[in-house]
């Protein structure tokens, strides 16, 4: 194992190097010195960046159970719990549907999220932060070498919390095993992972009485647990765990270098992925609830499978001159599957989807100056499941402190397999659209300007046909209320339009701070089938300083958040999905936070007073219909990285 060691410094890397001259004696030990930048961190893109140790107000934005910037996303009141979504995006990374189940997957790594490392010594990573009443969350990384060339990593994020509600706790657990090895010619790499990961939420159903028990502002009602959710009898909870085992491995056929440089010239390699993966969504119910309407037993116990295996052979090209081309066939078999056939009068629905798809495809990327051009296009031989997903994107900078981008996608796939097959114990949740539900078309165009000194600007136009989405049976009648009876799947058969403007900036003084990020969007569409608020806007200001002879870096301010009002999604528990409600509008509230933050060596300390303005304002405040979000709460943890 490479025996540098890392200096740790009060401010900026975290990490110096001795620049006194050094006898011969030490040279040996000058070539082993490292800085922070040795740390790497490699995307599922083999994009390289390295750890950074510093405090900044992104940080700040990304401490959170997702550990990452929560902009578009709507959090409900309990960590682990579900978010509505404020910003929309259709690009798709995937050319297969999922399970479906999305409201459940937010801190489920798929498999192109996780990391691969590089490191010189052992490097670790903790996060700790407090929840809500009982429990805590903790996510841990450890990252080793036995060689240069051959590194590992073992993670694991653990999370429950009991909630300030009857019946809301959350759990998750998420566990990653990762390796990534080059031999000592480079001829030969390899990367791999295992994942194991497991996300269990009771289910209260929301409020029963918000008018009287949430937005009256009553005493006896402040202290949440006595407030009357709908399942207080019929426990519920909902489910989903996953497992997968991933390989990527290449060998270099031709590999010629520039000379006696090390930068190389030419090359042709040979690649295979693999991918396998099982996973399963469960909702149970101790006792059948009107709510849902009728049911075939007293008890429910709803589980929905999915296994997959990928695999993926390519041939790699890459000159100095001409760029790095890819091109690759991929074989897709799945089995989407219930444990029943469900036969009704006029219909039978199957136990299972399953089958077998077969893809070509290439990629190509060059850098020419301050020029970079890339390229994806996926196009399918045999299947039923997706059609084709079409990415590409030109950048330019303008200098050194400007940067312009296009890009361009199209795709079109069935939509996730809950749309298509679904089987429930309670009747109206049982639907197969596997041979009437047509494939949903993607087109967009984004453009980007990246500038240190006018702020960030993008701008993505898309069109969508066939957009599928979960909404109330309009042909049934029923109170108001009892909607839930009746959520089903649909397709939109006119296209909508889609608008998203965003705009970030950052200006300083001194010390001071204004950190500004502000989102438009626009719908054009037939029908409202995608509610999306038209404002969204986060506006920081805080004061940054050393403090205690630069022993400890601070940072402390407050945050504003705030959206239009508009009609909010709804949560169904049965689906773990958001269906389209336009009755009710939520939203045009603020959401103030105060923070104080500090850097003391490698470790960054959060401390926030979190919603403080609901302590003066009116409960109005809600993440979806009858699910409020948060009242103001006191929470603190930290970040913390050690090295040896």
């Amino acid at each position: 194992m490479a025996q540098g060691r890392p200096i740790p410094t009060e401010q900026g890397s975290g990490f110096k190097k001795d620049l006194k001259p050094k006898s011969k004696k030490n040279n040996a030990s000058q070539e082993d010195e490292v800085s922070i930048k040795d740390y790497k961190i490699i995307s599922f893109e083999r994009d390289t960046t390295h750890l950074d140790t510093t405090l900044t107000i992104y940080k700040e934005y990304k401490y959170n159970y997702l550990r990452k910037d929560d902009f578009e996303l709507m959090p409900f009141s309990n960590i682990g719990q579900s978010y509505n979504k404020l910003g929309v995006s259709f690009e798709r990374q995937k050319l297969y549907p999922s399970i479906g189940a999305r409201a459940r997957h937010y801190n489920y790594l798929e498999m192109e999220e996780v990391n691969y490392y590089n490191v010189p010594t052992p490097m670790t990573d903790i996060l700790f932060k407090t929840t809500f009443e009982q429990g805590q969350l903790l996510d841990a990384l450890l990252t080793f070498n036995t060689s240069k060339r051959l590194n590992f990593s073992i993670s694991y994020k653990g999370l429950r919390s009991l909630g300030k509600y009857q019946f809301d706790q959350g759990e998750s657990g998420n566990f990653m095993a990762t390796t990534n090895y080059v031999t000592r010619n480079g001829r030969y790499s390899l990367r791999a992972h295992i994942a194991a990961q497991n996300a269990e939420n009771e289910e209260n159903g929301g409020l029963t009485d918000k008018e009287e028990q949430f937005e009256s502002g009553l005493a006896t009602f402040k202290d949440r647990v006595k407030v009357d959710v709908r399942f207080n009898t019929a426990r519920a909870s909902n489910r989903v765990l996953g497992k997968r085992y991933f390989l990527d491995h290449k060998y270099k056929l031709i590999k010629k270098q520039k000379d006696s440089s090390r930068l190389e010239k030419t090359s042709l390699a040979i690649g295979h992925q693999f991918n396998y993966e099982t996973k399963y969504t469960q909702f149970i119910q101790s006792t059948a609830d009107a709510y849902f309407g009728d049911s075939f037993l007293s008890n429910i116990d709803d589980k929905a499978n999915l296994k997959t295996f990928y695999n993926q052979v390519s041939a790699d090209f890459y000159n100095a001159t001409l760029g790095s081309l890819q091109a690759n066939i991929s074989h897709y078999s799945y089995k989407y599957f219930f444990n029943s056939i469900l036969i009704k009068e006029n219909e039978t629905i199957e136990s299972n989807l399953k089958g077998e798809e077969v893809a070509l495809g290439a990629n190509y990327q060059k850098q020419i100056g301050g020029f970079f051009v890339k390229g994806k296009v996926k196009y399918n031989l045999m299947g039923v499941l997706t059609g084709n997903i079409i990415d590409a994107a030109a950048s330019y900078h303008l200098n050194k402190k400007n940067r312009v981008g296009v890009a361009f996608h199209s795709s079109a796939r069935l939509p996730n397999f809950n749309f298509l097959l679904y089987q429930s114990d309670y009747q109206n949740y049982n639907w197969q659209n596997s041979s009437n539900f047509k494939k949903e078309r993607v087109s967009s165009l984004t453009f980007n300007f990246d500038s240190k000194t006018f702020g960030n600007l993008t701008a993505n136009y898309a069109t969508v046909d066939n957009y599928a989405y979960f909404a109330f049976d309009p042909s049934q009648t029923v109170e108001e209320g009892a909607e839930n009876a009746f959520i089903r799947p649909f397709q939109e058969t006119n296209s909508l339009q889609h608008l998203k403007v965003k705009y970030s900036k950052e200006f300083k003084l001194k010390g001071f701070a204004l950190n500004n990020t502000v989102m438009y969007q626009n719908v054009s569409q037939t029908n409202n089938v995608l509610n999306v608020p038209q404002l969204v806007t986060r506006n920081t200001l805080y004061f940054s300083a050393d403090t205690f002879k630069k022993a400890m870096y601070v940072q402390t301010g407050v945050t504003l958040k705030y959206f239009t009002a508009y009609t909010m999604d709804a949560y169904n528990p049965v689906l773990g999905e958001f269906y389209v409600q336009n009755e009710e509008k939520l939203g045009g509230y603020p959401l103030l936070d105060f923070f104080i933050n500090a850097k003391v060596r490698q470790t960054r300390i959060f401390l926030k007073a979190e919603h403080f303005n609901s302590l003066f304002s009116k409960y109005d405040y809600y993440a979806a219909p009858n699910y409020p979000y948060r009242d103001f709460v006191i929470r603190f943890g930290l970040v913390w990285n050690f090295f040896s």
